[in-house]
């Protein structure tokens, strides 16, 4: 039993120090809050963590015998471990493609824009037309004004592909600026909490009690949502500086 034990804690301990890695990677350079939540990668998370630091360490936990040869042991550890790759492999390339990019103020909403929203032609057009804005596979979360262009032509064909389910102006870097270049047109669309779009009834009440809590008037015009894949998150803005002060979710 000692001979199981050892080699279970073994396991535990080098698969939680590579899973600790990658996942501390990516939170601390893509999915600080609110990036995970809106992305709501919890699952993919959740699959990675069983596999990788349950299932694995278990299943070594059980087949390690101090009778079996070498040969034998290394074998049964080696498939494990595969299986394990295999699923850190795919949650790895899961939560990279989908990481976050940028947090975009395009008309009347702030939303999340991950990696695999922007095409690779896309992305290499806006390197050539628009280099100051345009993703590399380096560039982390910023805060951009992605405003339709000023063309009618232009424009009309990015709302009519928007609604037939295709991109959305928000995955077109070139046409992305500054996002102090867009306060002017983001102070128009600040709203009291309760005309807020995305948010139940229910969710904004929790929404005015964390306000309160955090000592911030919810009947003022300082709010706007802040969209993704996953549950939606209240910005509420300094309406003053138009800073944003706080980033508050309805759970």
């Amino acid at each position: 039993m000692q001979f199981r034990l050892k080699a279970f804690s073994l396991h535990l301990l080098s698969s939680a120090t590579v899973l600790t890695l990658i996942l501390g990677c990516l939170y601390f350079g893509w999915y600080r809050w609110p990036g995970w939540y809106l992305t709501d990668v919890t699952k993919v998370v959740v699959v990675m963590i069983c596999v990788d630091v349950v299932l694995g360490p278990t299943l070594t936990l059980i087949i390690a015998n101090q009778k079996k040869s070498r040969r034998e042991l290394t074998r049964d550890i080696g498939i494990i471990v595969a299986v394990q790759l295999c699923a850190l492999a795919y949650g790895s390339v899961s939560l990279w493609s989908g990481r976050p990019l940028y947090y975009a103020f395009s008309e009347n909403v702030l939303q999340l824009v991950q990696a695999y929203d922007i095409d690779a032609n896309e992305a290499k057009l806006g390197r050539k037309q628009n280099p100051s804005f345009a993703p590399h596979w380096y560039s982390l979360p910023r805060w951009i004004w992605a405003p339709l262009p000023q063309d009618p032509d232009e424009r009309a064909k990015i709302v009519t592909a928007a609604l037939s389910g295709g991109g959305d102006v928000i995955s077109l870097p070139k046409y992305f600026k500054r996002w102090e270049d867009g306060l002017p047109s983001l102070r128009s669309q600040l709203k009291k909490v309760d005309d807020v779009a995305y948010f139940a009834k229910n969710e904004k009440k929790i929404l005015k009690d964390k306000m309160k809590a955090a000592g911030i008037a919810d009947d003022q015009l300082n709010s706007i949502p802040l969209t993704g894949r996953g549950p939606s998150v209240l910005a509420v803005m300094d309406p003053a500086s138009l800073k944003i002060t706080a980033l508050f979710s309805a759970k």
